[in-house]
């Protein structure tokens, strides 16, 4: 294959610095027409059906195809440009096209059919084994057995599927990056932290300007949020980031133009139909068909138990700050961008330390070594830097390996910026396969969206994160050990790939727990100024603030996984019932905090409407008591003689049960393996604070 095209070297890693939009067009479309090629020669009538002449091949193709549109929809997230952006428009649809006619298919989808009959199946590895199952089922779900004229009218869904889901997040993005707030006085910033101010300097200069600028980027809004004691400020910015996206978009001649709620209806209608031409009530029953769920009702049950166990805790937790805020801060009536505020002075006020304090101890370098030295200690690896072609500067590349062998390698781009999609995330670059005998090692890319260091004097200052930013890592790292540390070697479960997706963040909350481990924090922590490591008795404070607001935390989690069932079970678009009125009639039933009439949160709730997380925004909560169940077993071992050599045990045996297995088992054996037992509930409660 030539390599003239950057796109088209699959020879080593992505060529980044490469890589221009000009390059897109040619590359899909020759990928394209060699994919349609193996295709047609696999449709051909064969005497026998094997997995070497037939799964092997659509393989190849399949993953070449994959790994380029897959480093195409990087780029649009992480570096977003217009040439970008309307090369990739240009192309998804095509993609799409693509991977809908491969999934309906219908002589292929006899070829599974097949070789699941045939002798040969019995002789198959397990792994191989849930691959021609899982196909199986994703051709029916993907409407390989609906007549001629429904199949073309389920082609067309999936394709304006993906064009709005893409329209919906680039309205997020641009409608994020064009929102910015100057301050040019001072005084108006009284309470925010120094580091804060810095960086909102420096954001400004950047802009060639004087003064303070603010952006809806999270770093950047949030601590505003949370320590600004003007009022007046503090509201500017809640409206406009609750109001992004939307018909009362903060910049008046753009709203049109960016708001997404005819993107969120005509989401749902496609949904809808999809399920009806399916043979399903509706679309969270087609979500559902590969997860760990067995209905929505389930689900519901699920959220609805969790929603009233945690609403007491959640009532609590609300009066104790309203009583506070009345008594201590003179705010007799709690607003929606009061609450950030009077929750970090109540925080403050208890435990005696604030989120500003714990930060100065978590340089990002003291952190990333304690979260790379906890792997290695755990999982039997070491974690090395390494080269690669990378797309923004800041990017940094690292290879894990185990006994001099490389086992995976990662992206780690850190920072927020303009052209980045909010949030953090991880996704696959390459996932490991034994091909001709030769091993192909799995890479991830790890994204999240943290304030860079700031300049100050001409100096670059360490980056600090807040403890929950290093939970977000955690969390993410969770993930890409998921993808990299598998030892299957085959493509369609190796890593995160088959793994339920409710299943799919047990350990990446599995990870997040050892943030609160003092052998743990106690190697990652480093005063910024002194290079002193966390003090113990801050430490205590930390830990007996861990499960603040917890109810409310957990009742705000149900809320938005409520919200995504019913709109997608029991919600019609044509009923004259709008988008808000379910949210508002999820609210009325469990909500302690109602926002306000103009809060418009679902126009950026992208995990649903450009991601995919449809129907199955529970997964959160639901891997949470997988993820604490999973992490209780540490702390028994932690509780045993001989605790060290226990808790490396527990990690060997959690690295060989869960992570290094993917998908080619059904999670819950893998979490029976590992833990003995189903999972229970008693350890999320327990660890949440909220245990009877």
């Amino acid at each position: 294959m030539t390599t003239d095209n950057p796109l088209l070297d699959f020879g080593g890693l992505p060529r980044f610095d490469a890589i221009r939009p000009e390059h897109v067009t040619p590359a899909i479309d020759e990928l394209l027409a060699k994919n349609r090629d193996v295709v047609a020669q696999l449709e051909a009538p064969a005497d026998t059906v094997t997995w070497q002449n037939f799964v092997t091949p659509l393989e190849s193709a399949t993953e070449l195809l994959g790994r380029a549109w897959g480093i195409v929809g990087h780029l649009n997230s992480v570096a977003d440009t217009p040439e970008l952006r309307a090369a990739y428009n240009e192309n998804q649809p095509k993609v799409t096209e693509f991977w809908t006619e491969l999934g309906q298919n219908e002589a292929l989808f006899a070829k599974y059919k097949a070789l699941q009959a045939s002798p040969e199946f019995a002789t198959l590895t397990p792994a191989r084994k849930r691959i021609v199952e899982n196909a199986i089922r994703d051709f029916r779900m993907g409407g390989a057995e609906l007549p001629a004229e429904q199949k073309e009218r389920f082609a067309q869904i999936q394709e304006e599927h993906a064009a709005t889901s893409t329209r919906f997040s680039e309205n997020v993005l641009d409608a994020t990056n064009d929102w910015k707030l100057l301050i040019e006085d001072e005084a108006e910033l009284a309470g925010l932290p120094d580091d804060v101010k810095q960086a909102a300097k420096a954001l400004a200069e950047k802009d060639g300007k004087q003064g303070w600028q603010f952006t809806l980027h999270f770093p950047s809004y949030y601590p505003v949020l949370q320590f600004a004691d003007s009022r007046a400020l503090r509201e500017k910015v809640y409206r406009a980031n609750a109001t992004k996206a939307s018909e009362l978009g903060d910049v008046f001649s753009e709203r049109e133009k960016w708001d997404n709620s005819a993107n969120i209806v005509k989401l749902l209608k496609l949904r809808s139909e999809e399920a009806q031409l399916l043979g399903y009530k509706n679309f969270a029953e087609v979500s559902l068909v590969p997860k760990m769920a067995q209905s929505p009702e389930q689900v519901i049950g699920f959220l609805e138990d969790l929603a009233k166990r945690a609403r007491p805790y959640a009532e609590k937790d609300l009066e104790e700050l309203r009583t506070f805020a009345a008594e201590y801060l003179g705010l007799t009536e709690l607003n929606a961008w009061d609450l950030p505020y009077a929750s970090e002075k109540l925080q403050q006020h208890r435990y005696a330390f604030s989120a500003q304090e714990v930060k100065q101890y978590f340089p990002e370098n003291q952190v990333i070594d304690g979260l790379f030295k906890l792997v290695q200690n755990l999982f039997d690896v070491s974690i090395l830097p390494d080269e690669a072609p990378v797309w923004h500067k800041d990017v940094r590349f690292y290879r894990i390996e185990r006994d001099g062998e490389l086992v995976g390698q990662f992206y780690l781009d850190l920072y927020a910026r303009p052209g980045k999609r909010p949030g953090a995330w991880m996704d696959d670059a390459r996932s490991r396969r034994v091909e001709a005998g030769r091993l192909q090692t799995p890479i991830a890319y790890l994204t999240c969206n943290f304030t860079e260091p700031a300049v100050i004097d001409g100096k670059v200052q360490p980056s600090l994160f807040t403890h929950d930013e290093v939970i977000t890592l955690f969390h993410e790292f969770g993930h890409g050990l998921h993808h990299m540390l598998t030892v299957v070697e085959e493509l369609g479960v190796s890593g995160i790939a088959g793994v339920e997706w409710d299943a799919v963040e047990l350990p990446s909350q599995f990870m997040e727990n050892f943030c609160w481990e003092w052998n743990v924090l106690s190697h990652m922590t480093a005063h910024v100024k002194t290079g002193e490591p966390l003090p113990r008795a801050l430490y205590d404070k930390m830990l007996a603030a861990k499960n603040f607001q917890s109810g409310l935390q957990t009742l705000r989690q149900v809320e938005f996984s409520l919200l995504d069932m019913h709109l997608h079970y029991d919600y019609q678009a044509d009923s004259g019932k709008s988008v808000q009125d379910v949210i508002d009639d999820v609210r009325k039933r469990f909500a302690v905090i109602i926002p306000p009439a103009f809060n418009r949160f679902q126009n950026a709730f992208g995990h649903i409407f450009a991601g995919g997380y449809a129907a199955g925004y529970y997964s959160y909560k639901w891997a949470e008591v997988l993820s604490a169940d999973a992490y209780a077993a540490f702390e028994e071992a932690a509780g045993l003689e001989g605790a060290d050599e226990r808790v490396v045990d527990t990690g060997r045996k959690f690295l060989h049960e869960i992570l290094s297995v993917g998908g080619s088992r059904p999670a819950l054996e893998s979490f029976t393996a590992f833990r003995g037992r189903e999972p229970q509930i008693d350890a999320l409660l327990r660890h949440s604070g909220m245990a009877a």
